[in-house]
């Protein structure tokens, strides 16, 4: 039988994670997590992480398995996945992803252009530049260097203004030199279900997820985190409310809102970004025996 690849995204708060769980033992597979947040360990209320007993009922790859002091990326990830989908397949037919980041599951899917790793003293020293010369200062030199990426590239967004000088720098060609956008073939089939819901049902499943992380302690978790915040890790929704309200830039009740409100704005972004794929079958969360069918079809 043809080995398949089980994709199943849509938007933050969807109801992903009971879904899958369900699939999951159907099939009798584990998860492949496919958030880039909810990798790193340090990040458990904040990325509304697979709970403890979630772990147990369903084995989960991919959930804390870094440190949000070590480097990683789609790229990384493209290729770790690939070598366990290698493992799996030799088990079950089925292997199942799911997720909300967009690069990550595009990594997967249609593969990610071959960029050099970066090492490590060049990484030390681009995080040195940022601290002292600021962002700003990265951008001008990127413009000099690749100008062709800086016309594109998000330029008040450190992490990917950073990640291209570094392979300006590290390799002495461009970064836009490396980004061939070639779609890799795969050698087994992939089937991507999305999840969606009406839209204000989504927000109020929204809301009420940030109204359960304050319970849990996120507050809390921030400020354990509040002297890390520089990493990029720690430059994501969530965190960064959390952090304004601990500096005092925003009231604590302030941060609580912002964050519903960017919170509601990502979910914007990824039906967007997911919605381009015409690859994809949409599905409301609660149809699990119609997905399972559509699953199973040849």
């Amino acid at each position: 039988m043809t080995k398949t690849l089980i994709v199943i995204t849509g938007p933050t708060a969807v109801g992903k994670t009971d879904l899958c769980l369900d699939v999951a033992r159907h099939f009798s597979i584990p998860i492949i997590n496919a958030d880039s947040r909810q990798i790193y360990r340090e990040l458990r209320i904040g990325t509304a992480a697979p709970t403890a007993e979630q772990l147990r009922q369903v084995r989960h790859y991919f959930v804390g398995s870094q440190s949000i002091h070590d480097y990683y990326s789609a790229s990384i990830y493209e290729q770790q996945v690939m070598q366990l989908l290698e493992m799996l397949f030799k088990n079950s037919n089925y292997a199942l992803m799911s997720g909300g980041s967009m690069m990550y599951i595009d990594a997967v899917c249609n593969g990610i252009d071959d960029i050099p790793t970066v090492d490590d003293l060049t990484r030390n020293m681009l995080k040195e530049r940022l601290s002292t010369d600021g962002l700003e200062a990265l951008c001008e030199q990127l413009r000099e260097l690749d100008p062709e990426h800086y016309a594109v590239v998000d330029r008040q967004n450190p992490r990917r203004v950073v990640h291209a000088l570094e392979i300006c720098l590290m390799t002495g060609r461009t970064y836009t030199s490396y980004r061939t956008h070639e779609h890799k073939q795969r050698p087994f089939v992939i089937k991507k279900i999305g999840l969606n819901r009406p839209r204000e049902e989504l927000y109020e499943r929204i809301n009420l997820r940030v109204d359960s992380m304050m319970e849990q302690g996120l507050l809390e978790e921030a400020k354990q985190l509040y002297p890390l915040r520089h990493l990029n890790a720690l430059n994501t929704v969530g965190y960064k409310e959390m952090f304004a309200a601990i500096d005092g830039t925003w009231t604590l009740d302030e941060s609580v809102e912002r964050l519903k409100g960017n919170t509601r704005r990502y979910a914007r972004k990824q039906l967007t970004w997911f919605k381009r794929d015409t690859a994809v079958r949409w599905f409301s969360p609660t149809e699990n025996d119609g997905i399972i069918n559509y699953i199973s079809e040849t």
